[in-house]
């Protein structure tokens, strides 16, 4: 809810001065997803103060996923779950500094599945060397997802950039994560709750088409004697190539997480998702397209931009506390 509010101003200001206030207030609020979430960032906001931003991402990732092909989808989950609370803020990656921070990262959607932080910190600190406090860690996680999908076969977008980090975590926000077991109701109140309709519902679930899920949240559990954090393939045809097999499989029933099969099964599918679903198993174009565009639609949700927030020195720590 962006709400801005202008005490009231002396007569004799102007009527331009009137309006430029309330034009900085509302750029510096923080509100939910709408038409004008993303009103202050600019996917050319680093051009002139750290134009090799995005390619220092690029290396260190093409680095990382030489040594674990798991980390361009651990990297756009990141940004997921980042944006789902409190908006696209850098907040999941604050590690505990009690009593002020109790991390997001031990809330059962992240706890011990949420991983790629080391690949973060790698990329901050080269760009640290680059460009000393220019870059945002939630900028970071945008520019990373958007990497990892292209560098596995996926579409390309232009990213939206200029956020700054938060200061704070919010454990309540966090314990309301989409979770793997959710129905098909429930995940869509969830992604309405943030501005995001039932296209981009099927079309962000399709980030499962690669990477890996613990078997003990899939529909079929753990086989006799495994390991609940044992992994499984998201998509068995292509686990690591983001591409549009994710929804063929949905339609043959073999989607591992409960809450992608729902988007079929469930009994307000047919009204809703199911039609999506096909439309995006017939064509990838379709799908990548919706997908970028989806993607830029949640880096939108409100973003911190202006003079809120801060540009963290150190991704896990405020900058008020020594790291």
């Amino acid at each position: 809810m962006a709400a801005s509010s202008c005490f009231p101003l002396a007569a004799r200001c102007s009527l331009l001065l009137t309006a430029a206030l309330v034009l900085a207030l509302s750029l510096g609020a923080h509100g939910h997803a709408g038409a004008d979430a993303g009103a202050g960032l600019s996917s050319s906001f680093y051009d002139d103060s750290c134009p090799g931003a995005g390619d220092i991402v690029r290396r260190v990732i093409q680095k990382a996923r030489i040594a674990d092909a798991r980390i361009p989808a651990s990297l756009i989950r990141l940004h997921f779950h980042d944006c789902f609370v409190q908006g696209c803020d850098g907040s999941l990656l604050l590690d505990n500094d009690l009593p002020a921070i109790m991390t997001e990262k031990e809330v059962p959607a992240n706890d011990r599945s949420a991983r790629g932080f080391k690949v973060v910190d790698n990329i901050k600190r080269v760009l640290e060397k680059a460009c000393p406090g220019i870059v945002s860690c939630a900028d970071i996680l945008a520019l990373a997802s958007e990497i990892s999908v292209e560098l596995a076969g996926g579409p390309r977008w232009s990213v939206l950039l200029g956020r700054r980090d938060g200061t704070t975590t919010n454990i309540e926000s966090a314990n309301n994560l989409p979770s793997p077991f959710d129905s098909l109701e429930m995940l869509q109140e969830k992604f309405k709750n943030l501005g995001l309709d039932d296209t981009d519902l099927v079309a962000l679930q399709g980030a499962h088409t690669f990477g890996r899920a613990q078997c003990q949240f899939t529909q079929r559990n753990c086989s006799a004697g495994q390991d609940e954090e044992t992994l499984v393939n998201l998509d068995t045809v292509t686990p690591d190539v983001f591409d549009n097999k994710y929804y063929g499989n949905l339609l043959r029933g073999r989607a591992p997480l409960p809450s992608d099969q729902v988007m079929l099964s469930d009994p307000v599918a047919a009204a809703t998702t199911a039609r999506i679903v096909r439309r995006f198993s017939e064509s990838q174009k379709d799908f990548f397209k919706n997908f970028a565009a989806s993607m830029i639609k949640m880096g939108n949700i409100s973003p911190l931009t202006g003079r809120a927030g801060e540009i963290r020195n150190n991704c896990r720590r405020v900058n008020r506390k020594p790291y």
